[in-house]
């Protein structure tokens, strides 16, 4: 019992055989409560409307084609912008302006993870002194 009710729970191995308001679990087979804004989630459909599941939590949706949108390609994104992994997932993300560092790792799991965008249309990224600060 929590506050004086029964708590009830209910199996499931798709979200159509839960209530209004909770999604399937299906790693668990129960029913759950539609995620809010900031709490933990592993895919959209744990999110209440209007929200996404990006990078482990539930966040306000970013309209398509703005800086953190979802894309699959570049030109999902627009004219200043490219299509790149952040934390894994596929992001729209700013190409980099004059004097912004464009260190690029040469892969690995820190470029798959994370990606960076080429320079800006007729710019290039050349080797530049290391600051010691």
């Amino acid at each position: 019992m929590a506050n004086g009710k029964d708590l009830q729970v209910t199996t499931c191995s798709q979200d159509r055989h839960c209530a209004r308001g909770l999604f399937c679990d299906k790693h668990f087979g129960v029913c759950l409560s539609l995620r809010q804004e900031g709490q933990y989630c592993r895919q959209d459909a744990h999110c209440t409307r209007g929200l996404n599941c990006m990078f482990g939590k539930c966040h306000q949706t970013v309209p398509d084609g703005q800086e953190g949108a979802r894309c699959r390609q570049d030109k999902d994104c627009g004219p200043a912008a490219c299509c790149a992994r952040q934390h894994g997932e596929m992001v729209c993300k700013k190409r980099l302006v004059m004097d912004e560092s464009c260190y690029v790792p040469p892969g690995g799991l820190a470029f798959s993870i994370n990606q960076v965008c080429p320079c800006q249309e007729g710019l290039v990224c050349r080797a530049g002194a290391i600051d010691q600060e």
